[in-house]
C-alpha cells in the first residue's frame, strides 16, 4: 500500500527514481531541481540556500488567534501591513462563551483591518482554508497562516502553519528564518476504487509515517502519475492532512485539472505550471499505490491511530482488543472511565454521531458522495444523526443549485453554517461516554469539546465523508463505503464569486490610520514579560510522561472564546491533564511577591553558590514531558505558559518546529536530553550564566538538579541570532520593542 525508502533518491526526467548513491550525475544541481527548492528560492533574500529567510506573498489567520497577533502588533507599534493579511471568521463563530466575547473580537478584527490595510472575510463565509484555494492560492506561491493546517500544494503553493508571532514578525517585516529542510518525494500511482475517498488516502499515510517521524519538518513534493486520477478537491483533501504527518509543508505537480479548476474561479491567471525541472534529488521516498487504499479510520485519540475498517469489521476479537487500548489510553490521560467495547452490536462498533466539515470534509465532491450514498435512505430521528458543514457559501450554494442539498435535507441530514466548529470543539460536541465519527481535521483528546474537569469523556474517530455516510445508512455500524453498491454522480461545478465580491472587507493597500477600532471589554493587552537574568532557576511545575499536545496546553472549544484575555485563557493551561498547574505554577510567579519564605531562602542560597545577586536570577516554572508540542500551531500553547510565569520547557523530543517557535517567540528556553533527569515536581533546576551562554550562541547548557547537586548537559538546538535575542530579551514583544 505505501512504501517507505529512507535513503535518498534521485527522480529521472522521465519520472523513474533511482538511489542517489546509483546516480551518476552531479547530486548538488539535482537537489535544485525540486518544485520546493524552485519556490523557497523565489522567496529568500538570504545569501543563500542552506540558511533560508523567506518572505511570504499572503498571511493568514482565523479568528481563534488573530486578536492576540494584534495585540501583539499593538504592543510593538501599528504600522500598515505591507503584505495582504487576510483573516476569517470559522473557529469561534457559534461560540457563545462570555457573551459578547465573539463578536467584539470579530468587530476588533475588522477595525483593525481597516487601519492597518488588511482583509476581512465575514463570519459564516468561509472557513480559512476554502477561502484560501478559491481566492489566494496560485502557482509558485508561498502562504503562511496562525493555523497549522495551511496547506495548498495541490494548487502550486507552499503553505506553512505557524504560531501567530511568526504572523505578527512577517507583518512588522521581518523574515521566516529557517534552515533549509529535507524534500521527501510522494510518488503517486494508480487510482482509487469508489468508495475510497481522500481521508482514507490521508489516514494510510498518516498512519505509516507519525510514529516514525518519517516527514518531521519535512517538504512533501506529490509526483507521479496517479496525480492525474484525482480531482482538484480529491487532492486537496490529501494535501490538507498533510499537516498530520508532522511535515512543514506540501507541493504538488500541476496539470490542466489546476489549471481548469483555477479557471472556474476566476483565477486562470493564477496557474503556474509545476513539475521538477529535469533530474531531482530528494531525500527520501514515499510510494503510495492508490488503487490499493480501502476506507480507514483513525480511532481517538490521534489521526495516527489508523486501522483498516473492514479488519476491524471482520474479527470480534480483535475489534475487542483495539478498543480496549483506547479505553486504557482514555483513563490513563483523563482518570476517567470511558467505554467502548459496549458498543459492539453485530460484530461491529456502534457510533452515536457523525459529522462532515471544515477544510477537509465541507468540499463539494464529499458532499455530493454522501448524497448518492444516502439516496433514497431515510435517517432515523432515534439513532445517529448526520450534519454537513459546506466549507463555503459558494460551496454551499453549488450543492443547492445541483440538487444535492434537497437530496441530503430529504433523507434525514442537516445542514449547518461554513465553519469549523466540529473539528475544533465548539459544536457537536458528542454526548459522554460516546463515540462520534467526523470527516474533520482532527481527533486529539478532548479536542471534541467535552470538559473532563467536570468529569465528562466523549471522542471522536476521523472517518471519510463516503464511509462516514455508509455508516448512517447503516444505522451507525461501522461501514465502509466500498461495502455500498453507489452509483456516484459527476457534476460540472460552478463557482458564485458575488457572494465574495463586496461581502469581503478588501482594504489591502488602503490603510486609515485614523479609524476608531472597537475593543470590546474582555480584550487586554499582554502584560509586560522580564528580560532573562543572568542566570535562571526553575521549578518544576508538572512533569508528564509521553505526549503532550498543544490541545492540551490551550484546549480549543469553549476556551479558545477567551483569546483575546491573556491572563483568562492561561487559567485553562492543561486543565485536561493536571488541574492543579495552573494554581501551582502561578504561585510559583507570584512567590517573591507574596513574600514567600521558601522561595526566597532558595533563592538565596542559590545566589551564594553562584556569588550572585538576587537580580541576576531570573526565577519561573519549569514543564517536563518526554515529548511537548504535537498538533495546533497556536501560540497559546506557550504564551499561556509565560503568562503564569514559565521560564523554559525540558523534553527528550518537541513534536513539530512551530511549537518550538512558539516557545522561543515567547521566552521560553527549549531544554531537550537523550534522557530524561531526576526531576519531579517541585524539584529545582538550575542553569548558570544562561542568558550569557544563549546569547554567545551556544546549543548547550549546564543544569544543576538542587536537589542532588547532579549536572546535567541540556540542548537548547540551533537558533538564529534574533531567536537568540528574543529569547533573552524575554519574548517576541521586548524584542521588537528595542529595535523600533
Amino acid at each position: 500500500m505505501i512504501q517507505l525508502k529512507k535513503e535518498p533518491f534521485v527522480r529521472l526526467a522521465d519520472g523513474t527514481f533511482v538511489r542517489a548513491c546509483d546516480y551518476c550525475a552531479d547530486i548538488e544541481t539535482a537537489r535544485s531541481h525540486t518544485m520546493a527548492w524552485r519556490i523557497l528560492e523565489a522567496h529568500n533574500e538570504g545569501p543563500d540556500m542552506e540558511n533560508l529567510h523567506l518572505k511570504f506573498d499572503m498571511l493568514v489567520s482565523p479568528d481563534d488567534n488573530y486578536t492576540s497577533i494584534l495585540q501583539e502588533l499593538c504592543a510593538v507599534g501599528e504600522r500598515p501591513l505591507a503584505i495582504p493579511w487576510i483573516l476569517t471568521n470559522c473557529h469561534n463563530t457559534l461560540a457563545a462563551t462570555g457573551g459578547t466575547i465573539n463578536n467584539d473580537d470579530h468587530a476588533y478584527g475588522l477595525g483593525c483591518m481597516k487601519k492597518l490595510g488588511g482583509i476581512f472575510v465575514p463570519p459564516y463565509t468561509a472557513v480559512i482554508h476554502q477561502y484560501m484555494r478559491e481566492c489566494a492560492a496560485g502557482g509558485g506561491r508561498m502562504i503562511l497562516g496562525s493555523d497549522s493546517h495551511t496547506r495548498y500544494g495541490c494548487l502550486g503553493t507552499m503553505g506553512i502553519g505557524e504560531g501567530g508571532t511568526e504572523i505578527a514578525r512577517q507583518a512588522l517585516g521581518s523574515t521566516y528564518d529557517i534552515r533549509r529542510p529535507p524534500v521527501i518525494a510522494v510518488k503517486l500511482s494508480g487510482a482509487p476504487v469508489p468508495g475510497v475517498g481522500p481521508m482514507d488516502v490521508a489516514l494510510t499515510l498518516i498512519g505509516a509515517v507519525f510514529d516514525c517521524g518519517f516527514c518531521k519538518n519535512k517538504i512533501l513534493e506529490v509526483v507521479g502519475d496517479g496525480i492525474a486520477n484525482l480531482s482538484m478537491e480529491y487532492r486537496m483533501g490529501i494535501d490538507v492532512m498533510t499537516t498530520e504527518t508532522a511535515a512543514l509543508s506540501s507541493i504538488w505537480m500541476t496539470d490542466e485539472t489546476v489549471r481548469e479548476w483555477l479557471a472556474i474561479h476566476g483565477r486562470e491567471d493564477a496557474y503556474e505550471k509545476l513539475e521538477p525541472t529535469g533530474d531531482a534529488l530528494y531525500d527520501g521516498l514515499i510510494e503510495i499505490d492508490l488503487s490499493s487504499m480501502e476506507p480507514m479510520i483513525a480511532l481517538p485519540f490521534h489521526p495516527s491511530n489508523v486501522y483498516s475498517i473492514r479488519e476491524l469489521c471482520r474479527d470480534r476479537a480483535y475489534l475487542d482488543g483495539v478498543l480496549e487500548s483506547v479505553e486504557k489510553d482514555a483513563y490513563m490521560r483523563s482518570g476517567l472511565t470511558y467505554t467502548l467495547r459496549d458498543k459492539i452490536k453485530n460484530k461491529r462498533l456502534m457510533v452515536q454521531q457523525a459529522s462532515i466539515a471544515g477544510c477537509a470534509g465541507g468540499t463539494f465532491d464529499n458532499i455530493a458522495a454522501v448524497a448518492d450514498i444516502l439516496d433514497g435512505y431515510k435517517i432515523s430521528g432515534d439513532g445517529i444523526s448526520l450534519g454537513i458543514y459546506p466549507a463555503s457559501q459558494p460551496v454551499f450554494l453549488e450543492t443547492m443549485r445541483q440538487g444535492v442539498a434537497e437530496r441530503l435535507l430529504l433523507s434525514g441530514v442537516t445542514i449547518r453554517p461554513c465553519i469549523c466548529g466540529p473539528c475544533f470543539g465548539t459544536v457537536d460536541v458528542p454526548a459522554n461516554n460516546t463515540l462520534g465519527i467526523r470527516h474533520v481535521s482532527r481527533n486529539y483528546y478532548s479536542r471534541e469539546g467535552s470538559k473532563t474537569d467536570s468529569g465528562q469523556l466523549s471522542a471522536t474517530a476521523l472517518m471519510d465523508a463516503r464511509s462516514i455516510a455508509a455508516t448512517v445508512r447503516n444505522g451507525g455500524l461501522l461501514t465502509a463505503a466500498t461495502e455500498m453498491d453507489t452509483v456516484y454522480r459527476k457534476f460540472e461545478y460552478h463557482f458564485e464569486n458575488t457572494i465574495y465580491r463586496g461581502g469581503v472587507y478588501n482594504g489591502f493597500g488602503c490603510p486609515n490610520p485614523c479609524i476608531h477600532v472597537p475593543k470590546g471589554p474582555n480584550i487586554k493587552d499582554w502584560p509586560d514579560f522580564p528580560e532573562m537574568g543572568k542566570h535562571v532557576l526553575l521549578k518544576a511545575a508538572a512533569c508528564f510522561e509521553g505526549s503532550i499536545t498543544t490541545d492540551e496546553l490551550c484546549p480549543s472549544g469553549e476556551a479558545s472564546s477567551l483569546r483575546s484575555n491573556p491572563e483568562k485563557i492561561a487559567a485553562y493551561t492543561l486543565i485536561s491533564k493536571d488541574r492543579e498547574y495552573v494554581e501551582y505554577a502561578g504561585n510559583i510567579r507570584d512567590a517573591l511577591e507574596n513574600g514567600n519564605a521558601g522561595t526566597r531562602t532558595i533563592l538565596e542560597q542559590v545566589c551564594t553558590m553562584l556569588g550572585a545577586e538576587m537580580k541576576d536570577i531570573s526565577y519561573g516554572s519549569l514543564l517536563i514531558s518526554d515529548k511537548i508540542g504535537d498538533g495546533s500551531s497556536r501560540e497559546q500553547a506557550a504564551s499561556n505558559q509565560k503568562v503564569l510565569g514559565g521560564w523554559a520547557n525540558l523534553a527528550i523530543e518537541y513534536s513539530t518546529k512551530r511549537y518550538r517557535s512558539n516557545c522561543i517567540s515567547w521566552g521560553l528556553i527549549p531544554l531537550s536530553c537523550e534522557e530524561r533527569p531526576d526531576l519531579k515536581k517541585g524539584d529545582y533546576l538550575l542553569l548558570p550564566d544562561a542568558s550569557g551562554k544563549i546569547s554567545m550562541g551556544e546549543e548547550q547548557l549546564e543544569g544543576i538538579i538542587l536537589k542532588t547537586g547532579e549536572k546535567v548537559r541540556l540542548s537548547i538546538g540551533e537558533m538564529t541570532e534574533e531567536e537568540r535575542r528574543m529569547l533573552v530579551l524575554g519574548g517576541m514583544i521586548n524584542y521588537y520593542r528595542s529595535i523600533r
